[in-house]
C-alpha cells in the first residue's frame, strides 16, 4: 500500500517543527517518517525532532525545492518508504523559506508507487501573518497558530478566506491540531473488519483536547453516480479536508476512497454499498449532503466512470 507525504510550510518561526513534533508525540501509535529540511549549515530541525521520529532524512544547507535533481529527492522519500516496519505517514516540513507550490511540485513529481502527495498544510503565525498569497492558493489545510496572541484575528481569517474560501482553517495556539485530521490510528491487532459504527468511534472519541473538527457520515445502499461525485470532490464544500470508506458505483466498479486535501485515490474492492466519513473544519453541512443526495438522484450514463478511473491505484 502507497504511504501518503505530507508537506508542511510556513514561515520561519510559524511553528512548523511545532506542529511535527505534536503530531510525533500524539499519533495514537502511528509510525512517521520525517523528511526535515532545514536552511543553514547545522540542521538545528532535525535536531528537534531526531528523538521522536520513527525515521528521518534530512537535507541540510538548502531547500528541497531547490534540488534540481528530482532523483535526490525520490532517493530520499524511497529510503523512508523502505523502512520496516512500514510507515504509516512520511511528513515533508520544508524549511522557511521554500514556496509551498514548488514544495509540492517536488513531491508530485516524484514517481514512485511506494509513496504519494497527500497535501500540503500551510502554518501561519497569526501575529504576524506575512505574503499569505503563494501559499493558501496551494493550501490542502491552513493551521492559523498563536491564534490567541493575534491582535484580529477575524482579520487574518479574512484574509485566508480571501484567497481560498473553501480552505480548511484552524485557529489553534502551540500548532496543538488534532491528529486524526491528518492520519489515521495505528492498525489494531487483526481482527473482524472493523464496522462503519466503530471507524465513527475512531474520530469522535480522542484522549486528547484539540481544536475542534467535524465529521459527517454518509451511507446509501444504492448505487452513486461517479461523475456526479466526482464533482463535488472537485468542488467541495468549504472546510472539507478529508474523505474515507467505501464508494459503489455499480458492479466491477467498487472502491474504497481515500482523499486528503487535493490528493484523491481509489482501490478496488468488491464489497456493495457506499459507506463514507467528511472530515474537516466548518463543513457547510446541507451543501455537503446536498450534493451528496444529487449523486443518488441523476442517472449515470456509460461515460460517467471515466472520471474515476483516472485516479485508481
Amino acid at each position: 500500500m502507497s504511504i501518503p507525504v505530507l508537506a508542511v510550510a510556513g514561515h520561519l518561526g510559524a511553528g512548523k517543527t511545532t506542529l511535527l513534533n505534536h503530531l510525533l508525540r500524539n499519533s495514537s501509535g502511528a509510525r512517521i517518517g520525517a523528511l526535515v529540511n532545514d536552511f543553514g549549515a547545522v540542521n538545528i530541525d532535525a535536531m528537534l525532532v531526531a528523538g521522536q521520529v520513527d525515521a528521518m532524512a534530512s537535507l541540510s544547507n538548502g531547500c528541497i525545492c531547490c534540488v534540481t535533481d528530482d532523483g535526490e529527492v525520490a532517493e530520499m522519500l524511497g529510503k523512508l518508504a523502505a523502512v520496516k516496519p512500514r510507515l504509516d505517514l512520511i511528513v515533508v516540513e520544508a524549511s522557511g523559506v521554500a514556496e509551498p507550490p514548488a514544495l509540492a511540485r517536488t513531491i508530485m513529481a516524484v514517481d514512485d508507487k511506494r509513496f504519494h502527495y497527500a497535501g500540503l498544510v500551510l502554518v501561519v503565525d497569526a501575529t504576524a501573518p506575512a505574503d499569505l498569497e503563494h501559499g493558501v492558493r496551494v493550501a490542502d489545510l491552513v493551521v492559523l497558530n498563536k491564534a490567541s496572541a493575534a491582535g484580529d484575528l477575524v482579520a487574518v481569517t479574512a484574509q485566508v478566506r480571501a484567497l481560498h474560501p473553501a480552505v480548511p482553517l484552524l485557529p489553534t495556539d502551540f500548532a496543538t491540531i488534532d491528529p486524526r485530521l491528518l492520519i489515521d490510528p495505528a492498525p489494531r491487532p487483526p481482527r473482524a473488519q472493523m464496522s462503519f459504527d466503530e471507524l465513527l468511534h475512531e474520530y469522535h472519541h480522542h484522549d486528547h483536547d484539540h481544536p475542534a473538527y467535524q465529521s459527517v457520515e454518509f451511507r446509501a445502499d444504492s448505487t452513486l453516480n461517479p461523475r456526479q461525485f466526482m464533482a463535488l470532490l472537485r468542488d467541495r464544500p468549504q472546510g472539507l479536508y478529508r474523505a474515507k470508506g467505501f464508494v459503489d458505483f455499480g458492479p466491477g466498479h467498487r472502491y474504497v476512497l481515500q482523499l486528503v486535501g487535493g490528493s484523491v485515490r481509489f482501490e478496488r474492492q468488491r464489497r456493495a454499498g457506499t459507506e463514507l466519513v467528511f472530515i474537516g473544519t466548518d463543513i457547510d453541512t446541507t451543501a455537503l449532503r446536498s450534493a451528496l443526495d444529487a449523486c443518488l438522484t441523476e442517472p449515470a450514463d456509460e461515460a460517467a466512470i471515466l472520471g474515476v478511473l483516472k485516479y485508481v491505484v
